[in-house]
């Protein structure tokens, strides 16, 4: 009985037997002589050979030290570093000309250390490190260098305060006490971050500000933390900075405020829902209020609006000394929304201020309470000026492309 396993098949015998056995042989020397290689050679004795291995041989471990040894004039806040080659740190001692250690950290694959506290003016330090090669020897090396003496210090303001809540439309304003000669150097020692992350550049006006601001508003609830780290921090010239300047701030809800010089009204609208429309007077034809976006610059509860403050004396034909309860700062140059009580019967029909946007004591009070530094107040049909950039916060007046070319970094 024979199944399809083959269980009943005759032998196979004969010549054709033969040729089948002679193929099977030949065949197992191809594919015996495909696997072969060098490392299945038999080695003396008729052992295989063992396999070949690269193994970098034992070096000494070399230790890169900055400042190097009798360097001078070092910068006292740019940090101490020890990074190792062929080996690891095991210790590094920073001592002042007293034996004051300075604070470091060493990286956990030992490969690096760095100071994390700053250095003194006009200073001496040493210091040591210590680390083991690949050979298993250790080495020391040392660097003694000196810390400058700057010509002078300046002082950097920030005009954001910690903790507070702000416009969509809110620049970054870093003023420094004197002309900054090094301002990519300054760039580099201000700090910008925020949750969400969002697109940004610095724009220089002059040479004792510098202004960062995001390509677009910034999204509502954005998280923004700014460190002005310019103690120790050589900004051209011999000057340095005097201390560190940081503020976390967060930012509120959009609002946009809209005031139309032809229709005398202004509609205010918060994320992007209307939420109020109010009547106003701007400024009349002989002192007309710049068209443009103005970025909400600060609140005051009584204020006198002065005309002598952007030139025009108080006692000509077009001044002014006037007490006001509710007042906003939309620019450097004058421009308020303020509470008007006088002007209520033009509101909403004629343009008869000085420039400013009058509003009525109620009015002026609920924008007040509703708006915030950092919002934004969009003038049109005011007349033919136009707001300038470098009016007070009005960086929105620039395009990104415009604004970006303001920067010194690359």
């Amino acid at each position: 009985m024979s199944g399809r396993g083959g269980v009943g098949r005759r032998p196979i015998t004969g010549r054709s037997g033969v040729r089948l056995s002679l193929l099977a042989v030949a065949a197992g020397l191809i594919i015996s002589g495909c696997t072969s290689g060098p490392e299945a050679e038999p080695g003396p004795g008729g052992q295989e050979a063992p396999k070949e291995t690269s193994t970098a041989p034992p070096r000494p471990v070399s230790l890169a030290l900055t400042p190097a040894q009798g360097a001078a004039d070092v910068a006292p806040g740019e940090p101490v570093r020890v990074n190792a080659t062929d080996g690891k740190i095991n210790d590094v001692k920073l001592t002042n000309a007293e034996g004051k250690l300075v604070a470091g950290q060493l990286a956990p694959d030992g490969a690096g250390w760095v100071s994390t506290e700053p250095l003194g003016y006009g200073k001496s330090y040493t210091l040591t490190a210590t680390g083991t090669g690949t050979n298993g020897q250790p080495t020391t090396s040392t660097s003694a260098f000196n810390t400058a003496k700057p010509a002078r210090q300046t002082t950097v303001s920030i005009n954001a305060q910690d903790g507070e809540t702000v416009g969509v439309g809110m620049p970054i304003i870093f003023t420094f006490g004197m002309k900054v000669a090094d301002k990519a150097a300054a760039e580099k020692a201000l700090e910008i971050k925020s949750e969400p992350q969002v697109e940004g550049a610095f724009h220089w006006f002059s040479d004792t500000s510098v202004i960062w601001r995001p390509k677009d508003y910034w999204p509502s609830g954005t998280k923004v933390s700014v460190k002005a780290a310019v103690y120790g921090k050589h900004l051209g010239n011999g000057t340095y900075g005097k201390e560190d300047r940081a503020a976390n701030f967060t930012i509120g809800d959009k609002l946009v405020a809209v005031a139309d010089g032809a229709t005398f009204q202004m509609k205010v609208s918060i994320n992007d829902q209307e939420a109020k429309v109010m009547p106003i007077s701007m400024g009349k034809k002989s002192s007309s209020t710049p068209n443009g976006n103005y970025t909400v610059m600060s609140e005051h509860n009584g204020y006198t609006m002065d005309s002598s403050t952007y030139g025009v004396p108080t006692d000509s034909a077009a001044g002014y000394r006037t007490y006001v309860q509710y007042a906003v700062r939309m620019s450097n140059s004058g421009i308020f929304y303020h509470s008007a009580p006088w002007s209520v019967g033009s509101q909403g029909k004629r343009n008869v201020s000085h420039g400013c946007i009058n509003l009525s004591t109620e009015n002026a009070k609920w924008m007040m309470d509703t708006s915030k530094k950092g919002d934004i107040i969009t003038v049109q049909n005011g007349g033919p000026q136009t707001l300038a950039a470098t009016d007070g916060w009005s960086v929105w007046q620039m395009s990104w492309d415009d604004w970006k070319s303001g920067g010194q970094k690359n």
